[in-house]
């Protein structure tokens, strides 16, 4: 029998961190949990196998001395990492530090860590290409978007997906990348859940594409499995919604106004000049034109991952 397992989350205070340390706390496979948020845990809950410290991961020195110091002194094993900045509206060095040089940071300390031995990296489905020759149903081998156009928020998702893509089979540690779809839930950085915070919600005329939307909760189980998983590589982490644009508007409870595209950029502009709302159309006119479905097909087949919590929509 395999000795329980002693796990390091990031991103401990973002929905996705707390909801996946919750579930190992309830894992009789895990023994201790070491909880990495950026500011404070003090909405984690009091446990003995859980150990909460604060880091600020954007700084590598940081990094080092998490790793070994508390990290060592509770011989973890696996890294599960959760951290990527939430909003879309902010950039500059200081982001991507935190979004790409953490994970390169973790990725290279980790290969000489004495205990470390499995790195799991939460990516996102962003990374993907979507256009209107490539297929609806997004393989892992599915292109990647790397324009140097796309804004800040998706280059460093895309940075952060390649940097530990690279290392595959040239070190020791077991990494393994998932890109999951988008979560719909607040505070997890959805674009799709701001646009729909709005009653009114804008999309381009003639178009309705499909898409594919994960829950917190499914999130959590597909880390949980990754975590206790000796297969590496990447995986395609689908939710268990799939339906087109227009009726998520729908079951959401909005009324969906079709416009001419040109006019959708600077209307969400002013949007969020005027609210402070995160959501970008220019970001996301290509999922507003171009149907984009993650195939879960090899997550399923290797680590056993199926998603069976669906969205609770508001309006049914």
């Amino acid at each position: 029998m395999t000795r329980p397992l002693n796990v390091m989350v990031t991103g401990a205070d973002s929905p996705v961190g707390e909801r996946l340390i919750r579930d190992l706390l309830d894992d009789s496979r895990v023994d201790r949990i070491l909880a990495v948020p950026w500011r404070t845990g003090d909405h984690l809950p009091p446990d003995d196998r859980l150990t909460i410290v604060p880091v600020d991961l954007s700084s590598s020195r940081r990094v080092h001395d998490l790793l070994f110091g508390k990290a060592r002194d509770l011989g973890i094993d696996v890294v599960a990492h959760t951290q990527l900045h939430r909003s879309a509206r902010e950039e500059g060095p200081r982001i991507r530090r935190y979004n790409v040089d953490a994970v390169r940071a973790l990725l290279t300390l980790s290969e000489r860590h004495p205990t470390i031995r499995r790195i799991v990296l939460r990516s996102d489905a962003v990374v993907y290409q979507l256009q209107r020759d490539l297929p609806v149903l997004i393989g892992e081998h599915h292109p990647l978007n790397m324009s140097g156009a796309a804004p800040q928020w998706v280059t460093d998702r895309v940075e952060a997906d390649v940097t530990a893509c690279t290392r595959m089979g040239m070190t020791d540690l077991e990494i393994v990348v998932l890109r999951t779809a988008e979560i719909l839930a607040p505070g997890c950085g959805s674009q799709l859940y701001d646009y729909l915070e709005s009653t009114v919600c804008l999309r381009p005329a003639g178009y309705d594409p499909m898409i594919n939307v994960l829950t917190i909760l499914d999130c959590s189980a597909a880390m949980q499995k990754a975590i206790h998983h000796h297969s590496q590589g990447v995986f395609n982490i689908p939710g268990a919604d799939t339906l087109p644009l227009t009726a998520a508007i729908r079951k959401w409870g909005r009324v969906g106004i079709p416009m001419i595209g040109a006019l959708l950029s600077p209307a969400y502009r002013l949007r969020s000049l005027v609210t402070g709302h995160d959501f970008r159309y220019g970001m996301n006119r290509r999922r507003f034109l171009y149907s984009g479905v993650l195939d879960g097909t090899r997550a399923r087949e290797v680590l056993g991952y199926v998603p069976c919590h669906p969205v609770e929509w508001p309006a049914g």
